[in-house]
């Protein structure tokens, strides 16, 4: 008896479209360099190379300040039909996965998270009705603050009927870090042709294609409650939370390891390794094991390789770009951390390409356009 080939589905169609939504990300970065030129007046500046990167750097004289602002996105709505259907708040989860949109943004350019700032808001005041998820909300903001060493500034609940669904909420993190040395920074000023990409283990899909997932879901026979392998419910895969990478870009930088780049693999997937704007080509000659969550998504979404890597992070949640001869003292820091990690590629001279062998995958540069 053959298994019958699913009806595929694609990112678009579970209402998601990149290129309806980078043009607007590009003419804002253009309308926002202009604003730079206030800095001077106030004793600092921009660094300019910090443009479209993952986290903005101000110089501001013995050190750089980088700064970001990310939202979770939908992996509330999985959280709140899993506890329909169990009982359980898995809303100590949902906190974690949105400091790590944040700090796994900033750590790319090499800063320590100094502060964040929560942004949760509400479709209504009854949403923090609910005390043990409103509390689980607390405690796992403040676990995740403790894991990457920050403080927790502050932070903003409105309650926003009429703009935020009734029974819903909004989550949003920004977080403000200190490049200090100044050698730290790591925009891809040093990297060259013979660095060796390190990719780090996802726990999971962490808080990119959610949208696909959840459509994913109603099509499912036991919609969340499928198994995705044996005692392991797709809702319950797809809430573990997000890893935080800041303690191994952190223990890189007292080992003594410098990172020439660093790359946060959310939207856009395995894509997201083409985004510094040097023309080089970059080549995986090793992958990582697919988390069973991730490979059930593929299977049942039909997609090849290309539109998986392209869309999901496939098993590496961050890549780290450093020499070659660092390259097995990276993998061996994260792992001494409990982070898998893997030597998987390496960076050549050519076109701006990315190339992963193993699933005779190609991407052009051309494929991500953030700038």
């Amino acid at each position: 008896m053959t298994t019958p080939t699913p009806t595929p589905l694609s990112y678009e169609q579970a209402g998601v479209q990149y290129d309806l939504i980078d043009p607007l990300k590009v003419a804002a970065q253009r309308a926002a360099a202009a604003t730079a030129a206030h800095l001077p007046a106030h004793g600092f500046a921009e660094v300019a190379a910090s443009r479209g990167e993952s986290a903005y750097v101000v110089d501001v004289g013995p050190f750089y300040m980088a700064s970001i602002v990310e939202c979770l996105g939908t992996k509330t709505l999985v959280a709140d039909e899993m506890q329909r259907l169990t009982g359980r708040s898995y809303f100590a989860g949902i906190a974690q996965d949105t400091i790590a949109m944040a700090v796994n943004d900033l750590i790319t350019v090499g800063a320590t998270p100094l502060v964040v700032q929560a942004y949760w808001a509400a479709g209504g005041s009854d949403w923090f009705s609910d005390g043990d998820r409103a509390q689980a909300l607390v405690a796992g903001w403040k676990a995740a603050c403790d894991v990457c060493g920050v403080a927790w500034g502050g932070g903003e609940t409105p309650a926003l009927a009429g703009i935020v669904e009734a029974g819903r909420i909004d989550l949003a993190a920004s977080c403000t870090g200190l490049v200090n040395p100044k050698a730290r920074l790591s925009l891809g000023d040093e990297l060259a042709a013979g660095d060796a990409i390190v990719l780090l283990a996802s726990s999971g899909i962490h808080a990119n294609g959610l949208s696909l997932a959840r459509k994913l879901a109603e099509r499912l026979p036991q919609g969340y409650l499928t198994e995705v392998a044996p005692g392991l419910g797709y809702g319950e895969a797809l809430l573990a939370p997000t890893t935080l990478y800041s303690p191994v870009t952190e223990a890189l930088w007292q080992a003594g390891v410098k990172v020439h780049y660093a790359a946060n693999i959310t939207g856009h997937g395995w894509r997201k390794l083409l985004r510094h704007p040097k023309p080089f080509t970059y080549r995986i000659h090793s992958v990582p094991p697919v988390p069973p969550v991730l490979a059930f998504i593929q299977q049942q979404a039909g997609h090849d390789a290309e539109e998986a890597y392209g869309t999901l992070n496939m098993g590496a949640g961050f890549a780290l770009f450093v020499r070659a001869e660092d390259a097995e003292r990276t993998a061996a820091v994260a792992c001494g951390l409990g982070v898998d990690a893997w030597v998987a590629g390496r960076v050549e001279s050519g076109p701006k390409q990315l190339f992963i062998e193993p699933l005779g995958v190609h991407f052009s540069g051309e494929s991500l356009a953030l700038r």
